[in-house]
This record gives C-alpha cells, sequence and structure tokens, in this order.
C-alpha cells in the first residue's frame, strides 16, 4: 500500500480485512468505536485463529473527546493450582510452552470486552446519561457466522499450521479442530468451528459473564481440567477485568499513551520518549534508525528489571516517564556506537486493531494467546484455544516474573494512542512480541515527528533488534529496503546486523488510525498481514 485512506463517518484498520468489515458493519448501524471494535475483535478471533482468540488476554485504550483516556487491563492470572510444585513433580525445570501445564493461566480477553462495552454507555447520547446499545447478539454476528459457515483460510493460517504441526498435533483438541480430516487446511480452503459459534452464540445470549461464572464457564472448567491444565472454575470465577489510568508520556508535539504493568507498554513510551530527546531531525538515515534501537535497549533494560504485576513492582512505573529519569538515560546513549546487546524475548502472536466512530471516539485494542495457537489445548468441547501466555513465569522464586497463584504474568502486548498538541488524536500499534515497542517507535516517530504520511509510515522498512514471532536470534535484523548505506553504517558503529526479507512477518503487522480536527479520519494498515482499512 502507498496511499493513506480517509472518509469521515468512521473508519477500522485490522490485520485481516473480514474483522475490518465487521467493526465498519457495526458503525454503519449506528455502533460507536467500542462496539465496532468489540465486532472485529470477536470475528478476527474466528477468522485469524494462529493469532489469536477469546481463550487469550487483551487490552484497551479508549479515548473519548474531552475525557482522559481510560485503560481495560483484561489480563488473566496464574490459576490457583499453578505451583511450581505441579512443574517439578512433572519434571519440568522451566514451564512448557504448549500442553495442558501450559495452559495455566484465565483467559481474559472476552471480560475486556463487557468492561469496554461499559465505557461505551457511559458515553452521551442515551437514556440514564448513556448512549443506547446495540445487542451483544449484533456485535458477534460476523464472528458466528465465520465460525459456523467457514471462511477461507489465509496464508498465514497454512503456514503456521504447519510448521507447528509437529509440538500440537497431539495437544487435547488441536488436531480435530485445525487438522481437520487430518491435514493441513490449504491456503483458500474452507475451515468452520462449528464448536466455537456455539461458545459464541452463548455469549451474544447469556452476555460475557457466562465465560466466567455461568454454563460456559462450567464447560470450560472441565474441558481444561480434563486435559490436564491447573485452570479450574474458581480461578474462571475469580476474574474481572480492570479499568486503570494509563501510563503517559510528554513528546514535544504530543502526550502518548499506553498500558500499565504488567504490559511493555512502559518501554514503549520509553523508547519515544528517549528518541525525542536525543535531537534527530530526518527519518530513516543512521541516526534515526540507530537513536531508536539505542533507545529500545535502554527501555528494555529497564522492562527486563522491574516490569511485572504491579501487586509485586517495588517502584512506581511513572518514575520512568519523569523528565529526570528520562534525561538521565538518553545521556547514555552514544550517538555513533552501539550499546552490546545479549537480552533475549519470547516469540508471540497478537493482534492490534484500531476504531475511530463519528463522534471522535478513538480505540486502541490488541489481543494474543501469546505464541501461535497458544497453549493448543482446547478447552472440552467449547472450541476455544486456550492461551500459554503463563509459559512466561520462571520457575525461579527469585525471578522478576517468578510464577505464583494469582500473580499476571509479563505481557509483550501494548496498545498505543497519542494526542497531538494540534489536535490530532492517533491510535496506533502491531503484533510482534519484543517487536512491538519498536514497530510502534518507527511507525509513530515516522508519521508524529518527520511529517510521513500514514502510510508511508507503516509501509516503510523496518528493524528488530532481540526475538520476536518468528525469530530466534537476538541481532538486530533489518528489512532489506533500508538503504545499503544505512546498513553499513550500522555495522560499523558496532550493530550485529542481518539483512532479511523485504516485508517480514517478523517485522509486525502494524496498522494506525488518525482523526484530524477537521473531523477526517485517516487509516493505514500493514501489507505484512490480510488486513484491511474499512470506512466509510
Amino acid at each position: 500500500m502507498l496511499n493513506t485512506s480517509s472518509a469521515r463517518r468512521g473508519m477500522v484498520v485490522a490485520p485481516h480485512h473480514l474483522a475490518a468489515q465487521a467493526g465498519l458493519s457495526v458503525l454503519r448501524d449506528g455502533g460507536d468505536a467500542v462496539e465496532a471494535m468489540v465486532a472485529a475483535a470477536s470475528t478476527v478471533a474466528v477468522v485469524y485463529p494462529h493469532m489469536n482468540g477469546i481463550g487469550g488476554d487483551g487490552f484497551w485504550l479508549i479515548a473519548e473527546p474531552g475525557q482522559a483516556p481510560v485503560a481495560i487491563d483484561a489480563c488473566g492470572a496464574a490459576a490457583a493450582g499453578a505451583l511450581p510444585e505441579l512443574y517439578r513433580a512433572n519434571g519440568h525445570a522451566v514451564i512448557p510452552s504448549r500442553g495442558p501445564l501450559a495452559a495455566n493461566t484465565v483467559a481474559g480477553t472476552v471480560s475486556g470486552w463487557g468492561k469496554a462495552l461499559e465505557v461505551s454507555r457511559r458515553w452521551a447520547g442515551g437514556g440514564s446519561g448513556g448512549k443506547p446499545a446495540l445487542p451483544l447478539s449484533r456485535l458477534l454476528e460476523d464472528a458466528i457466522h465465520y465460525a459456523r459457515e467457514g471462511m477461507p483460510a489465509t496464508g498465514g493460517q497454512a503456514r503456521f499450521t504447519a510448521d507447528k504441526r509437529p509440538e500440537l498435533e497431539d495437544v487435547p483438541g488441536f488436531a480435530p479442530i485445525f487438522l481437520p480430516g487430518g491435514a493441513v487446511p490449504a491456503q483458500g480452503a474452507r475451515f468452520r468451528q462449528p464448536a466455537l459459534a456455539a461458545s459464541l452464540e452463548r455469549i451474544a445470549a447469556a452476555g460475557v459473564e457466562d465465560f466466567y461464572r455461568g454454563d460456559l464457564a462450567r464447560a470450560l472448567a472441565a474441558g481444561l481440567q480434563a486435559a490436564g491444565s491447573p485452570v479450574a472454575l474458581a480461578d474462571l470465577e475469580a476474574h474481572h477485568a480492570r479499568e486503570v489510568t494509563p501510563l503517559s508520556v510528554r513528546l514535544r508535539n504530543a502526550s502518548l499513551y499506553n498500558m500499565t504493568p504488567p504490559t511493555q507498554g512502559l518501554a514503549s513510551l520509553m523508547i519515544l520518549a528517549l528518541f525525542d530527546r536525543l535531537g534527530v531531525t530526518e527519518a530513516e538515515g543512521f541516526a534515526h534508525v540507530h537513536g531508536l534501537v539505542e533507545a529500545t535497549k535502554q527501555a528494555f533494560l529497564v522492562r527486563d528489571r522491574h516490569v511485572s504485576d504491579p501487586a509485586r513492582m517495588a517502584v512506581d512505573p511513572f518514575h520512568f516517564l519523569e523528565e529526570a529519569s528520562l534525561a538521565d538515560l538518553a545521556g547514555r546513549i552514544d550517538p555513533e556506537r552501539a550499546l552490546p546487546w545479549p537480552q533475549s524475548g519470547p516469540p508471540a502472536d497478537t493482534i492490534w486493531m484500531g476504531a475511530i466512530d463519528g463522534q471522535g471516539r478513538a480505540v486502541s485494542f490488541i489481543q494474543s494467546t501469546y505464541w501461535e495457537f497458544g497453549s493448543g489445548v482446547i478447552a472440552g468441547d467449547t472450541g476455544v484455544l486456550w492461551q500459554n501466555r503463563g509459559s512466561s513465569f520462571s520457575l525461579d522464586p527469585a525471578a522478576v516474573n517468578a510464577l505464583v497463584p494469582g500473580m499476571r504474568p509479563f505481557h509483550t502486548l501494548n496498545p498505543a494512542l497519542a494526542r497531538f498538541d494540534d489536535g490530532r488524536v492517533m491510535p496506533y500499534g502491531t503484533m510482534g512480541g519484543e517487536g512491538q515497542p519498536q514497530t510502534q517507535a518507527a511507525v509513530f516517530s515516522r508519521y508524529g515527528l518527520f511529517g510521513q504520511s500514514l502510510q508511508t509510515a507503516v509501509t516503510a522498512p523496518r528493524w528488530l533488534l532481540g526475538r520476536t514471532w518468528g525469530a530466534a536470534s537476538t541481532n538486530l535484523k533489518l528489512e532489506s529496503r533500508v538503504d545499503p548505506a544505512v546498513i553499513e553504517a550500522l555495522r560499523a558503529a558496532g550493530h550485529d546486523v542481518e539483512v532479511v526479507a523485504p516485508f517480514s512477518d517478523m517485522m509486525g503487522h502494524a496498522g494506525a488510525l488518525v482523526l484530524h480536527p477537521n473531523g477526517t479520519i485517516e487509516g493505514a494498515f500493514d501489507c505484512r498481514s490480510d488486513g484491511a482499512v474499512a470506512a466509510f
């Protein structure tokens, strides 16, 4: 894509075109940005099953004109039965990445849909001080249809099913759904999930609470326990999404917002705040890439040392966004030389989506099952694929993210939103594990600091320091479209550089929307994905 899409009445961007269209259909029916996002979120969980699902976690940033943005933490905690002794008794020195023992946390994303809809109902325009709501059955309509009747499998689903088959085909419940007839669904083949359709229909009829405290919750818990997961009904019943105040930081021309711990939203804000203090004047050159990479290193050092469940963090994350702290860390960045970088991180699978409605309300949303296909465990006959987010816990009791029942795991997920001093509002984000903060920084700096068009900022070549979805090495990877002179300058500065394919999945599936003060909405999606901008 080269040209930025624009409209005035509403816009949704998603990494799968059917999810974007589902959100747009709700906007056309009079729904708001949150309602559109619930429609898109439920749909993308069906049509992009290797990337996310309703058995995962989710996070929201929601901005209403004239009000401070709000954040929703829909992250599930470790089960009461997820004890280190359980893993040691089963011969594990680390938590497995696949299978029932990897399915050790509550799936929170459905609770986030409900909490976001509570925010939506507070918006002015309806009776009792709130707007009239579209029924949940309407919001889940497209998702239910695609699950029951099927949709064409994407190339990504086919590729990752084949790649991950050896580690997933024997996991309870995986093969009957994702290997129908014992075969990997070919790209374009009709892929149906009738059991998931029935679960979505149950949510549509009984409400999101049923996932945690109803008949569906009981079916989920029974299926998980039968598979050998430590997640029990009491864990589901204890879960609630949280509305929180997002982290924020000032740049030269905008206020940026992101998610609180246990996510890496702090790192995303720090990267851009540090880079803004380096005095770089133009995009795409050595100073731009080197500056963002070195800012990433400083931010990741803080993240890896401190970010965990807020209940056990010894330091307030806002401290690292204060001017004195940012100035100190920016002063440690050498504008000419690379800091040695041995750090590593986990792979991940995720989706980011954004929505803006005709009233100027904006949503930045992210949903994930962690690795592609999560734990691989299907919760009984519900069709719900459960996440493996809890495999990121450590069995070392001294670790920052040690496994403790009731604690929430560290999350790579972090939706971003900016409010510019000139009145523009910009929800933006990406999938991609450790690459999420880096891609956010590339997209925002190009558009917000250096004036590139929105679509150019998303399409332009990107880079990645460390591990992420689809990549195991920890060096600096650059797409081959990066200027060769810049690549050589980075090598000369001491970066361990690897050149990768020109539009690599490992660089994330980014997207962004911008609402201008005159009411025009712009949108950009990533050609690395199966996505689209849908607008009217």
